[in-house]
């Protein structure tokens, strides 16, 4: 696990270079929204990093499976296309090599259900499998995927440590992420009102309960927050210069959710680190038990505002 450790320290660059490289396609028409989640699990005896893209346009999805060398870099891929015309494609298997060892991908999106975003939320699977285990499991169909790939589960779980988001709308931009896995998901919701005669505002909510409220945002269009979700403090970090000032269709809303090491709940509940935001704090966010370790996670959202 120390190795482990290690590597997801060092695989950050990959992390910082992605999202150094925000969605080019902002016009309505062409307007893709893309999920990226990096993974780290082992492959063959060696660590390694594993990014899946899902996209979605107007056309159809699309899903990319690319995994690192041992010398850091993307070099293997394999990529599925889920065009709504082929109801045969939704549900597959490819092989691809990862230095000279087979990998495998099966997948069922058959009855996949999507809300809106590129990835599928329930009913479907997506298995990883090398050397005869299953490397990496998407999805909720988890008996159906180790029952036709024949393989077992991993030893070691997966670490989700990196997720990235391309959202396109014109208020509203949601997605999910889990802080911890031993906890539920959660449905995350930036809203804004940046037109009009009242000054702009900005909302971030965590399953409907709002924990950032940022008033006065041409003054305050940079900031960050600690939150508690699920006790579990999360620091909230935002960038929304390009939603004011640049032309409509041009720029993204930067947002940053970071799980932080725990603090006493008094330290957390009513502070607003950066000072320039007017907030409701996540006290009313509560569970049962405190976190014992930190994550690794971090979600960055790109919001894009569109006409």
């Amino acid at each position: 696990m120390a190795m482990r450790a290690q590597s997801v320290r060092s695989s950050a660059v990959y992390a910082e270079r992605i999202t150094e490289e925000p969605h080019p396609h902002t016009n309505n028409k062409n307007a893709q929204t893309t999920v990226t989640l990096v993974y780290q699990t082992n492959i063959v005896g060696y660590w390694r990093n594993v990014m899946i893209v899902w996209c979605k346009n107007v056309m159809n999805y699309s899903l990319n499976i690319m995994v690192n060398g041992t010398e850091g870099d993307f070099h293997y891929s394999c990529k599925i296309e889920l065009k709504p015309w082929h109801f045969w494609s939704r549900k597959g298997y490819k092989s691809f090599d990862v230095e000279g060892n087979q990998v495998d991908v099966y997948w069922d999106l058959r009855s996949a259900k999507f809300t809106g975003g590129a990835e599928p939320v329930a009913d479907y699977y997506v298995a990883l499998v090398a050397d005869e285990e299953v490397v990496l499991l998407l999805g909720d169909y988890r008996k159906k995927a180790y029952k036709r790939t024949k393989s077992r589960p991993a030893l070691v779980e997966p670490l989700l440590y990196y997720k990235k988001e391309n959202v396109f709308a014109k208020k509203s931009f949601a997605t999910r992420a889990k802080f911890d896995e031993r906890r539920k998901e959660h449905e995350i919701l930036v809203e804004s009102s940046t037109t009009g005669l009242k000054d702009p505002e900005m909302w971030i909510s965590m399953d409907g309960v709002v924990l950032v409220h940022v008033r006065n945002l041409q003054w305050k269009f940079r900031g960050n927050q600690t939150v508690l979700v699920d006790r579990q403090p999360v620091q909230v970090m935002w960038d929304v210069y390009d939603w004011l000032f640049s032309s409509p269709g041009t720029g993204h809303g930067l947002f940053i959710f970071k799980p932080i090491a725990g603090e006493a709940d008094s330290d957390i509940e009513g502070s607003g680190h950066g000072g320039d935001s007017d907030t409701s704090t996540g006290s009313r966010y509560y569970s049962t038990k405190s976190p014992t370790t930190t994550s690794e996670f971090t979600l960055f959202l790109y919001a894009w505002k569109i006409e």
